[in-house]
């Protein structure tokens, strides 16, 4: 009797415990698999994040430079109304230090700035009103910003020029280098915003700008990449792309302090080379 009675009990006992032990084992399966979901959804975003095309995505000042960025921007939405451009430039250092008065060229403090080309742009664009949407550091995502923010809402001007891209070749702590594909979508949602804006207006698309001395440096083949595409662009949708390159450059491809500061942003020779490229466009649209 005692051994049946054992082994009467010794089931009772499992059969109450079974449960317990179900519980707690699928309990730890379920705790298992919802971090192994949460572990996966954190590298499905960083993934996406690190895919995502950032050229595209519109965000203000992203970089410090030696002028106020959200100042200049102020300056742009003070200025432009009254001064009813016939020509806007739009671009990065490049254009923004080329020259002119609306908005003013300023340091950070405030202070008046010396233009990197006065001469050649006054025999560019000697009386026109010119709006110089220029700004030092800007890539494709911060012009995308400025353009969703009011810097071309209500004007008509007759000439428009892009240029811009080269900054997107960067690698910061503020944003990622760009691929020769990404830059190009963003320079092509430019445009697009650029004529959903100015309609009637005729837009210039520069190729980026040679940059770094040897034509084998890693970033200026992204810029040539980069251009071919624009090439492409330009002779599927008949857009104007103006290249400047072959003129700044040497018959060996070598960029040199003949036109450029500092192997990117151009001298008074530079500009000049620029200014004399875009003559016939300004010359053929404004009277």
């Amino acid at each position: 009797m005692k051994i049946i009675s054992g082994a009467s009990i010794v089931p009772f006992r499992l059969f109450e415990m079974k449960p317990v032990r179900s519980i707690l084992y699928f309990a730890c399966i379920f705790l298992s698999v919802l971090g192994c979901k949460q572990k996966n959804t954190d590298v499905e975003a960083d993934s996406s994040e690190k895919t995502s095309n950032t050229a595209i995505i519109p965000v203000p000042k992203l970089e410090d430079d030696s002028y106020d960025w959200w100042e200049r921007h102020k300056d742009v939405l003070s200025t432009k109304d009254a001064l009813d451009p016939e020509i806007v430039l739009i671009g990065n250092s490049i254009t923004h230090f080329w020259g002119g008065s609306f908005p003013p060229l300023k340091n950070a403090d405030g202070t008046s700035r010396v233009a990197n080309g006065p001469h050649s742009w006054e025999a560019t664009f000697q009386n026109r009103r010119v709006l110089n949407l220029g700004f030092g550091w800007d890539r494709t995502q911060n012009v995308l910003w400025r353009l969703n923010n009011g810097e071309m809402d209500g004007l008509a001007p007759k000439l428009v020029v892009i240029h811009i891209g080269t900054n997107n070749t960067s690698e910061t702590n503020n944003a990622r280098k760009n691929t020769a594909a990404e830059i190009f979508e963003g320079i092509v949602a430019i445009y697009n915003s650029v004529r959903s804006k100015t309609p009637k207006a005729k837009i210039v698309l520069m190729e980026i700008m040679p940059r770094e001395e040897m034509p084998d440096n890693s970033r200026r083949l992204l810029i040539n990449e980069t251009n071919q595409l624009l090439k492409q662009f330009a002779k599927d949708k008949g857009v104007t792309l103006l290249d400047i390159s072959s003129k700044m450059l040497t018959s060996d491809g070598i960029l040199t302090k003949e036109f450029t500061l500092d192997f990117c942003h151009p001298n008074e020779a530079g500009y000049q080379i620029w200014g004399e490229a875009l003559q016939p466009y300004i010359d053929g649209f404004i009277e």
